[in-house]
């Protein structure tokens, strides 16, 4: 750690599923939680299943507890666990019970924060316990257009818990109390404090959940004029919108040096190859299917734009994949991506219609074409939006100057005047009590 152990802030971290071996969102908070490792006084509450590398291992510099999970969830009803998470109710009880315990022994945390889950359908652990406390980052809850909802088809299990959390955020007095009362919430870009502003909360700040790792190096591409290699990476359903760039396609015939690339699988794929087909642009579109993390990363190299107009993307970790390889971006106004591509990074468009989303990517394909100074201009700025912001380190200390001013602020509104004197860099630590 790179501060006095008298200098260090006690944390309390409760993350259900934490496994540096995971992916996606859990593998983005052990990344960050393990940063938070080296900066603070870490207590992690977590859960884990049978056959996982202990979490006491992966987080060496940590105090770790953790309780198994009920191996019929993950095994037999896989998808349903990974989106209701029903054994969080059993969870939070035996995290209420040991924080209770730890405080009765003499046990004190500074801050609780609760990194996981992520969805906006979770309360917080230890609510009415009199903890200051920070939830998040949260994502997710972002609904299907209305145009595109008949092609997105048949609702799933997410799409019905997301109509669920819509009315839980209105009516459900737990949730909503689990919100209003956190000092702080986290969300993975600014949608998710607007659909939460409704609740009250106190404060909220956007903070992308995933930090850079080691940035590979710039790659010097060909600016011509008229040729344009896209490149679209991740998992092929409706909403990811790998169908709108196919119909971009067809709007380009007289671009015949503009291909474009798919890796990823999915089941939406089919439909893809399909329209490619009968609208006549197949053979420059190249479908990999799903290929290995090495083969992603030549297509990053021999791409000149990635396009990847995903349409319901809370955060998107392929986009800071590509901006690391110096690639302009092309994606929806809409979630995410809204927040992580501004001006010089990229071409953000509107989600309205099918027909019109499609005819908007062709332009904005059209322009880049057309224009190579400009598209190597927005490669480089995307390298430089990533690096803004920051490695796994860079937000461990953003995160551990946001729990200061949290602290901070509860010493502020529970003094009565304000005294003379230096202020002292450490904020005076609340009692922690039941």
């Amino acid at each position: 750690m790179d501060q006095n152990d008298d200098d260090l802030l006690r944390v309390l971290i409760i993350a259900p599923s934490l496994d540096g071996n995971d992916v996606g969102e859990v593998y983005s908070a052990f990344q960050g939680i393990k940063a938070l490792t080296r900066k603070a006084d870490v207590t992690v509450l977590s859960s884990s299943r049978e056959g996982a590398v202990p979490l006491a291992e992966q987080l060496p510099q940590a105090k770790v507890i953790t309780w198994p999970e009920l191996p019929l969830l993950y095994r037999k009803f896989e998808r349903f666990n990974a989106q209701a998470k029903p054994g969080l109710i059993l969870f939070h009880r035996q995290v209420r019970n040991w924080v209770r315990n730890a405080l009765a022994s003499g046990t004190r945390f500074d801050i609780v924060h609760q990194y996981l889950p992520q969805a906006m359908r979770h309360g917080f652990a230890l609510r009415g316990m009199g903890l200051p406390y920070v939830i998040g980052p949260l994502g997710g809850g972002l609904e299907t257009p209305p145009k595109f909802k008949d092609e997105v088809g048949p609702e799933s299990l997410a799409t019905r818990l997301r109509a669920i959390d819509g009315f839980r955020l209105r009516h459900d007095p737990w949730l909503k109390a689990s919100y209003q009362q956190a000092d702080l919430i986290l969300g993975v870009a600014p949608y998710v404090g607007d659909r939460l502003k409704t609740l009250g909360i106190k404060r909220f700040h956007a903070m992308l959940e995933r930090g850079h790792g080691a940035l590979p190096p710039e790659n010097i591409r060909q600016a011509n004029i008229g040729q344009l290699n896209l490149l679209h990476v991740g998992r092929t359903v409706r909403t990811k919108g790998l169908r709108d760039v196919v119909r971009a396609m067809a709007h380009l015939r007289d671009l015949p040096d503009v291909t474009l690339t798919s890796a990823g699988d999915g089941p939406d794929l089919a439909a893809c190859r399909a329209e490619a087909h009968q609208l006549g642009v197949a053979d420059r579109i190249a479908f990999l299917g799903r290929i290995p993390r090495e083969a992603v990363e030549d297509e990053y190299t021999r791409a000149d734009v990635f396009c990847f107009p995903s349409y319901r993307e809370p955060m998107g970790g392929v986009f800071f994949e590509a901006m690391a390889h110096g690639l302009p971006v092309l994606t929806a106004a809409r979630g995410g991506p809204d927040f992580i591509i501004d001006d010089d990074s990229g071409i953000r468009l509107a989600v309205e219609t099918p027909e019109q989303f499609a005819t908007d990517i062709a332009d904005a394909i059209r322009s880049l074409a057309l224009d190579p100074a400009r598209r190597l201009a927005l490669g480089a700025g995307a390298r430089t939006r990533l690096k803004s912001f920051g490695n796994w380190e860079d937000k461990a200390s953003s995160m551990i100057a946001l729990y200061r001013e949290v602290l901070n602020s509860r010493v502020r509104s529970m003094s009565p005047r304000i005294t003379s004197g230096a202020a002292s860099s450490r904020p005076a630590r609340p009692a922690l009590t039941k």
